[in-house]
This record gives C-alpha cells, sequence and structure tokens, in this order.
C-alpha cells in the first residue's frame, strides 16, 4: 500500500504543469495547492483498507466528467470547482473533524478553500461563456451524485473509521483523475 501511495503521489507530482488558462487569473501556487491536498490526503490514512473488506464501495465515479474529450472546456471549470466544493463540503462535516488527524485535516480544508478561493472567478468567467453554449449536457450533476453517494454511504456506516478510509481513497482517486481536466485547461 505504501508502493501504490508513493506512486500516485510521484505521478501527481509529474502530470501538473504551469498554471492559467482560459483567461483566468490562477494563482501560481495553485497546482503546488492541488499537488499538496493530493499528498495530505495520503499522509492522512489511518488505516489499511484491506482492513476494511466488508466496506469496500464503488461510488462509481463519472469518469465522463475528468476525459477531455467528452466536456468542453467552457464546462471544465464547473466540474473542478464541483469536485473540490464537494470534496469542501465532506471534511468540514464534524464528524470527519472526529475521524483525522486535526493538523492533517485544517491543512487540507486550507488548501481546498484556497483553490476555490482560486477558481471562483474563473468560474464566474465560464458560467458567463457556457450560457452562450445552450443545449450542453451539465456534467457537474454527475459529480454532485457521486458525492451524494459518499454522504449517503457515510451515514450507513455510521461515519466508521473504515468507512472514512474507504471515502478518503476514493476522494483521492477524484482530485487525482481531475488533473486530465486541469492538463485540458493549461493549469
Amino acid at each position: 500500500m505504501a508502493l501504490l501511495l508513493s506512486l500516485l503521489t510521484a505521478l501527481v507530482v509529474i502530470s501538473y504543469g504551469p498554471g492559467g488558462s482560459l483567461g483566468c487569473d490562477l494563482s501560481l501556487n495553485h497546482d503546488l495547492v492541488s499537488k499538496g491536498n493530493l499528498v495530505l490526503l495520503g499522509q492522512m490514512m489511518r488505516i489499511s483498507p484491506s482492513l476494511c473488506p466488508d466496506d469496500r464501495k464503488d461510488f462509481r465515479f463519472p469518469l465522463e466528467v475528468v476525459d477531455g474529450s467528452q466536456v468542453k472546456e467552457t464546462q471544465a471549470i464547473s466540474v473542478l470547482y464541483e469536485m473540490l466544493w464537494q470534496t469542501f463540503r465532506i471534511f468540514l462535516t464534524q464528524q470527519s473533524s472526529a475521524a483525522w488527524n486535526t493538523t492533517l485535516l485544517d491543512k487540507l480544508r486550507t488548501g481546498l478553500h484556497r483553490q476555490l478561493e482560486d477558481l471562483h472567478s474563473c468560474l464566474v468567467q465560464e458560467t458567463t461563456q457556457a450560457e452562450s453554449a445552450l443545449g450542453m449536457k451539465d456534467p457537474t450533476l454527475a459529480v454532485k451524485r457521486y458525492f451524494s453517494g459518499i454522504r449517503l454511504y457515510l451515514k450507513e456506516k455510521k461515519y466508521s473509521d473504515c468507512a472514512w478510509e474507504i471515502v478518503r481513497e476514493n476522494i483521492m482517486i477524484s482530485l487525482f483523475l481531475s488533473t486530465n481536466l486541469q492538463k485540458m485547461l493549461g493549469m
């Protein structure tokens, strides 16, 4: 498992490029914060997911929302923003505070908040562009359904340590997959 985490971290570091696209003025540190958040999620692992075989769950992450060939450039910022917002909401709950090392959790929350702030101005610009492209399917709905399933799962499992570990692992993977969109946008 440690080898998998190291490999995933190395892939994250390699996959990110310099920031800025779509006329958005992203902070120069945006990509560093993204990498840092993934590293923090890796460091937050408290128990091995292999110790939780009964809690394994495929939340069916909607891969089409991070596939640059299926998501329009004008929708990509909305998808990224929604993924970060939903992740922030999950780790902002009182139950998450009880489940995780508070120092790591606070750093993750701060990093997610910084990314959301960076993307906010881009989201306003992108919303204006997207409104002119009527008839496009909204990929953020699939993201919302995915995270709704995660919240329901946590509640059903009574926010157990194993449930939180499975969720942490799934969110880490989904945020890593979002690097495809970030590459498309030149972030």
